[in-house]
């Protein structure tokens, strides 16, 4: 695939320099490939199965601009069907969340079964004079749909790799770090969106940037705005520094970066001895910032295995979908220069409600619109993207050369990963496989040449 005679993609994003072209953020061309060779092939998150426990409940969700219907079937299957009437594209389903028998298109009235099936047609018989073949012009149905552990994805492409391949050991690793939180996790009712002026990629980028809390997020720490950590003494918060809990992570504190095939990935802190040590003597006395028992269960050993074990950073399944604490945050394009997010938040089932009601009190003050941290997260990623318009500006890449070539790649059970001190590995790692993405023209170019992973004592 060639960009405008620069060559192809893999070209914008340098992973031997370690930087990557500015105009991968501004430019709308690319932007608008970005919709039809990531999101419109990719398995995309929709929604968590207890959001549509019963037949007929229904989320409305997005693949890249587009929305989409997942939903249960009167037999109980989950479906995914475009929100696109047939007949003149008028949507067909406004509501983001309920349950259904069918659904109306409100301009003509064209009706469509749960399973996107076209069962009711005005005029069928007078107008159409019953030449109009219905189960020709159902709703458009997702390639194939499937969920791991509750949480349901679809992709549009038929030819995609099934989920669990798709996934991966490192995108399951990252799903596995929520689903193992309880015997079985609730999303919590509604879900936080907001619009950030910024590139998606941006917001995707900075769930594995450890290295701006300590500047980005200063004010908010100062302010001590978790709300269990003004009540520690000296001695308790020196603890939670070594926990990882107060301080952005610290500056020299141990991190690991998991990389898996098709871009996903896992960044940031590793669970230490000393780390785990630090969380025993607080828990109790930070609720729900210390909730890592359920790492010792015999499920969550086994489906995280030796590397997910230590792993405390943040995943993301690619394209767009991280993972942290209680919470999924969804980074939707909204073109080039804004980017909708999405944040769900989940209780264990067996929650307390005092329990419930610490997680949910995080959630919204921690990320989202009134969150501390993402306020001060969009302002940077607002202005970053301001700047990535400009003639002079582009013609200077971005730098992602942190750590590069000075970290020995490790591998253990089939995974490799990384153990250092802050670095920009994931981000690169996710920008390589973007290219990968945006170079292949078919899913069989893309399985034929993209990362599986780094090979062991590699040095990305």
């Amino acid at each position: 695939m060639l960009y405008e005679n620069r060559g192809p993609f893999r070209t914008m994003v340098d992973v031997e320099k370690g930087v990557v072209d500015r105009s991968i953020f501004a430019d709308q061309d690319i932007y608008e490939l970005e919709l039809e060779r990531i999101f419109a092939r990719a398995w995309n998150f929709m929604c968590h199965e207890s959001q549509i426990p019963k037949a007929g409940d229904f989320f409305l969700s997005f693949i890249g601009e587009e929305s989409v219907i997942a939903t249960r079937d009167k037999k109980g299957e989950l479906q995914v069907l475009l929100n696109s009437c047939r007949h003149r594209g008028n949507a067909v389903c406004r509501a983001e969340s309920g349950n259904a028998r069918s659904f109306l298109c409100t301009y003509h009235g064209w009706t469509y079964g749960l399973d996107g099936q076209l069962i009711g047609v005005p005029g069928y018989k007078d107008f159409y004079h019953e030449q109009l073949d219905k189960s020709q012009w159902g709703l458009v149905k997702a390639g194939k749909v499937a969920s791991y552990k509750g949480f349901v994805f679809a992709t549009m492409d038929p030819e995609a790799p099934d989920l669990e391949e798709y996934l991966g050991e490192v995108g399951r690793m990252g799903l596995d770090l929520l689903a193992h939180k309880g015997e079985a996790l609730v999303a919590v009712d509604g879900v936080q969106k907001n619009l950030i002026g910024c590139n998606w990629k941006l917001a995707v980028d900075n769930l594995f940037d450890w290295y701006h809390p300590q500047i980005s997020h200063a004010s908010a720490n100062m302010a001590d705005f978790r709300r269990q950590q003004s009540r520690l003494t000296d001695e308790e918060r020196e603890l939670a520094a070594k926990a990882g809990i107060a301080g952005g992570g610290g500056a020299q504190r141990p991190h690991r970066v998991v990389m898996g095939a098709y871009g996903h990935a896992i960044g940031g802190p590793r669970l230490t001895q000393e780390a785990r040590d630090a969380r025993q003597q607080l828990r109790g006395k930070i609720g729900g910032l210390i909730n890592d028992e359920f790492r010792e269960t015999p499920a969550a050993k086994e489906a995280l295995g030796e590397v997910g074990a230590d792993t405390a950073g943040h995943p993301n399944i690619f394209p767009n979908l991280w993972m942290t604490n209680h919470q999924l945050s969804l980074r939707l394009p909204r073109g080039p220069g804004q980017c909708e997010i999405w944040w769900f938040t989940f209780v264990p089932k067996e929650a307390t409600e005092e329990r419930r009601e610490e997680i949910i009190h995080g959630a919204n003050h921690v990320f989202g619109p009134a969150g501390m941290l993402e306020q001060d997260d969009g302002e940077n990623w607002d202005q970053s993207t301001r700047a990535m318009r400009g003639v002079v500006a582009q013609r200077y890449p971005l730098n992602f050369a942190m750590g590069l070539g000075q970290h020995a790649v490790q591998q253990a059970s089939d995974t490799s990963y990384i153990d250092t001190l802050i670095n920009e590995h994931a981000q690169l790692w996710t920008y390589r496989a973007w290219a990968e993405w945006m170079d292949a023209e078919s899913w069989a170019a893309l399985k034929e040449n993209h990362s599986v992973r780094p090979a062991a004592d590699s040095r990305p």
